[in-house]
């Protein structure tokens, strides 16, 4: 057992499988809802970034490389001034959902580099330009450009041109749980000398302006090179630090007389470092204050041309002599040497460098993004923060009908800067890919988003912040079993006291499903955009007409798989208690009759062979809505296999589901399964085998679905076959856009018509394989369609696997394709080996796209390299006993 396993092990024994000390803190506060007191739900210009350096957060901190314990009461990150920026950088710049021509979209260059789940280990690197960086312009380009062009990025502005840029590596290693060791090295890559200055900042989440905490927290100076900081909740913590040019502390309170010219409380605000490094201004004032609730000594010099510059600090609840003693420095090389220990035992022995580069990096930016999330909607709306008076509109405003949420956890995010706020279905697959590292904390997640802090009442799971109503689709049972199987793998026993305790919660949601999206009691569902934002002609979460409905394909799909992945449930735990049996049964005909209605109730075309919504009116004969994309393709994802040793244990479940069946047949109504005598098995799939056959054949024609970075969202058909449809005389259409979105829905910062997402890959990869396992070889298919080239169906989800990781892979040019056009910087020998994990990827070219750091479900090509690696016997590890403080 490695130093890291020994660790998690312990964690794995408390109520939240958690360390107190992580990388918690967000990479984007200002510009969210929980910030946001407007009246009209204009979050971007109600906490503006132009703000977030002088005004006091509400409901969490932001920062740069940013680290705080669980409950976010004291946070580090670390500020870096070039000498020529108008502000301190203190934290990511971006551009807000108005100012960016396909929506909201972080403007840096930032890499997650290492972390293990333990957060014992933790590097960083940021790219700080040396040039003043170019706020003004990126907005200013981005706002003439149309929908139609490419986004004006942070390398497209030349300043990075030369080299003139420094790397910024933030290094955490903990040389206990609460002693945490911090290296900053700065390396100037330019051939110039250039000036920087280095700000490490400790600070206290401010609760005590709201009357969050009796007594307000207080950062001392001890000596000149130590600050003690006291806090009710949290305890007592020093931070020792190198000899520093400077000492500041301030106040983290909003600076109202700049911002809204109002009086300060008090005259030292949470500016104040900006305007003594960046104006001399108070510079001696700040010099004699020797408290506050906020703390950065400061470090100004000029590195050479190709020098570098480290500087150490040391955070702990012990006051410590002699802290940068000889060797100080031995904790990063031991805690990286177990950090190698820990992804050497995990991850497969015989692929590539740079594969394994890869899955470290993508589990890293997962790590990354665990982050303290506080939100009670309550008090939200109930409260002014006081600078906007309370409001009648807020009341009956946006989420005011879940008073119930009351969020305050860490929480795996999609992105801490594009996304700093969780979203249902996005944390289902981000709980996959976190199993490969933290099985344990993986399940947490999951069971966490059922708490009745998380889930309504009636059964609804929150979507996301920005509309908690929304619905995404019912992921979350498959997800579970997709954990289970991993922890299975790898640990040889499968955890039935956690699917008993998820499947509970589960079935309160399904029934949520079945009450409110299947309005006609028919099983066919609805559920809106699903997920898949701009994917349909018109935005399917606003009705069209008031006697207008829209049936689902992919909603009815969804809840075929979630009746099927709830009964896989009930029969794995009914071979440990039978009593879950009656429940298996339960779920195996309600996904009858779900295939049923799929398959004979309109949704099939049997010209196209392709399963579409349909759009209803009164009076009026259906309306196919004939695109071909995922939508359709969802009903592959529905498939079970039922094998003899559960037919044989099971003996009522399996006396029902034969009886069930002779009455179908016997009364010629549908049967979605398929048996095979010899071997005792019976598949279940809501896509009968000719069928599956003919959407396979599409699904992997390259002139439609099958890209050379995996299965595009939309059918490349629809690039010269735009689908357009007259409702109540207005035109609706879609057409193939491989790239950014073309569309404004949702915000226009994600597109499905075209492009690559990982997630839906991974579904069906898995899909393709449970077909695969079942028919062993009897069915093969053409791939590509066309190339006269058969496989059975395992090769052709491994083929898959193989274009979707090949985005990410260095080619024989030293190229990644999600790079794209910017790969002549990632050329450079010191950014070979960076790599980051996009939103979706481009449906011909594979370059990345939308949210750059998406390590959240984009994670997931960590656990597919594991698929397609051969699993070699590892070999015998002498078992080693690390010790630490406490």
């Amino acid at each position: 057992m490695t130093a890291e396993q020994q660790r998690l092990k312990v964690n794995a024994a408390k109520k939240v499988p958690l360390e107190q000390w992580g990388p918690y803190v967000s990479e984007r506060q200002w510009g969210t809802v929980r910030e946001d007191y407007s009246e009209n739900n204009d979050a971007w210009n109600y906490f503006p970034f132009n703000h977030a350096h002088a005004r006091a957060y509400r409901w969490g901190e932001d920062g740069l490389a940013g680290i705080s314990d669980f409950f976010q009461n004291l946070c580090f990150s670390v500020a870096l001034w070039n000498g020529k920026d108008k502000i301190l950088k203190e934290r990511l710049y971006g551009l807000g959902n108005y100012q960016g021509n396909h929506g909201e979209d972080v403007k840096e260059l930032y890499y997650y580099l290492d972390n293990i789940p333990s957060h014992y280990y933790m590097q960083m690197l940021y790219k700080y330009p040396q040039q003043a960086f170019p706020y003004e312009k990126l907005v200013e380009e981005n706002s003439k450009r149309s929908k139609l062009e490419p986004e004006y990025e942070l390398l497209d502005t030349g300043v990075f041109d030369n080299n003139k840029y420094f790397d910024v590596y933030v290094t955490y290693a903990k040389h206990g749980k609460k002693d945490i060791a911090i290296r900053i090295e700065i390396i100037n890559r330019g051939n110039t000398a250039a000036p920087i200055t280095v700000l490490p900042t400790l600070w206290f989440y401010n609760r005590w302006q709201y009357g969050g905490i009796d007594k307000k927290p207080v950062i001392k100076e001890v000596n000149d090179c130590t600050v003690k900081a006291t806090h009710e909740r949290l305890g007592t913590y020093y931070l020792h630090f190198q000899k520093a040019n400077d000492r500041f502390f301030t106040e983290n309170e909003t600076n109202n007389e700049k911002l809204f010219s109002k009086p300060n409380v008090t005259p030292f605000t949470k500016d104040a470092f900006h305007d003594a490094i960046i104006e001399q201004k108070n510079v001696d004032a700040l010099r004699k204050k020797k408290s506050g609730t906020k703390f950065s000594p400061v470090y100004s010099g000029t590195i050479k041309a190709g020098g570098s510059k480290v500087i150490y600090l040391r955070l702990c609840d012990t006051l410590t002599d002699n802290v940068f003693h000889k060797g100080f420095e031995q904790i990063f090389n031991q805690r990286k040497a177990e950090a190698d220990e820990f992804y050497n035992d995990i991850f497969p022995q015989n692929i590539s460098d740079d594969l394994r580069n890869i899955q470290r990096q993508a589990l890293a930016g997962l790590l990354w993004s665990k982050q303290y999330y506080h939100y009670d909607i309550e008090r939200w709306i109930s409260t002014s923060d006081g600078i906007a008076p309370l409001s009648e509109q807020r009341k009956h405003g946006r989420n005011h009908d879940w008073p119930h949420l009351k969020n305050q956890d860490v929480i795996l995010m999609p992105d801490k800067w594009e996304y700093p706020w969780y979203a249902a279905w996005d944390l289902a697959f981000h709980c996959i890919a976190m199993a490969v590292a933290d099985p344990v904390y993986a399940k947490h997640q999951l069971i966490l988003i059922m708490r009745e802090w998380y889930m309504k009442p009636d059964g609804q799971l929150p979507a996301y912040e920005w509309n908690f109503s929304d619905v995404n689709p019912p992921v979350h049972a498959w997800a579970a079993l997709q954990v289970y199987s991993i922890e299975k793998e790898k640990t040889g026993k499968g955890d039935i006291a956690f699917l008993k305790r998820i499947f509970q919660k589960l079935l309160i949601n399904f029934t949520w499903w079945i009450n409110r999206k299947d309005p006609n009691g028919n099983n066919i569902f609805e559920g809106g955009f699903l997920g898949l934002d701009n994917i349909g002609v018109f935005n399917r979460s606003i009705q069209l007409h008031s006697s207008m409905e829209l049936e689902q394909a992919d909603g009815t799909s969804w809840m075929g798989m979630y009746a099927l992945n709830l009964m896989d449930m009930a029969i794995e735990i009914a071979m440990h208690d039978i009593s879950f049996e009656d429940t298996a049964t339960k779920f195996f005909e309600h996904f009858v009759f779900i295939a049923e209605a799929l398959n004979e109730m309109g949704l099939w075309n049997d010209d196209d062979k392709f399963f579409y919504d349909i759009l209803g009116a009164p009076g009026a004969p259906p309306i196919q809505l004939r695109i071909q994309s995922i939508v359709g393709l969802t009903t592959l994802f529905a498939v079970s296999i039922i094998n003899r040793n559960v037919l044989h244990k099971l003996e009522d479940f399996t006396k029902r589901i034969t009886w069930f069946e002779n009455y179908r047949l016997k009364n010629h109504k549908f049967w979605p399964n398929e048996e095979r005598a010899e071997e005792g098995k019976i598949l279940l799939s809501l896509v009968p085998k000719e069928r599956l056959i003919a959407l396979l054949q599409r699904l992997l024609s390259e002139t439609e679905f099958l890209s050379q970075g995996g299965i595009r969202a939309l059918s490349k058909y629809h690039e010269q076959h735009p689908y357009s449809v007259n409702i109540d005389g207005s035109n609706y259409s879609i057409q193939y856009d491989p790239g950014d979105s073309t569309s404004d829905f949702f915000g226009g910062n994600s597109n499905w018509r075209g492009p690559v997402w990982i997630p839906i890959n991974y579904i069906i990869i898995q899909s393709i394989k449970k077909y695969g396992e079942f028919y062993d070889g009897t069915l093969t298919i053409e791939y590509p369609t066309g190339s006269g080239n058969f496989m059975e169906l395992q090769q052709v989800g491994q083929e898959i696997t193989k274009r979707v990781i090949s985005v990410f892979e260095l080619d024989s040019e030293g190229h990644r394709r999600l790079h794209g056009n910017d790969n002549w910087f990632y050329n450079k020998p010191e950014n070979q080996q960076l790599v980051l994990f996009y939103e979706y990827f481009h449906g011909d070219t594979g370059r990345g796209l939308g949210a750059s750091h998406q390590s959240g479900w984009t994670a997931l090509v960590a656990e597919l390299i594991n698929e397609i690696a051969d699993k070699l016997p590892k070999k015998e590890k002498e078992k080693v006993v690390y010790e630490e403080e406490d």
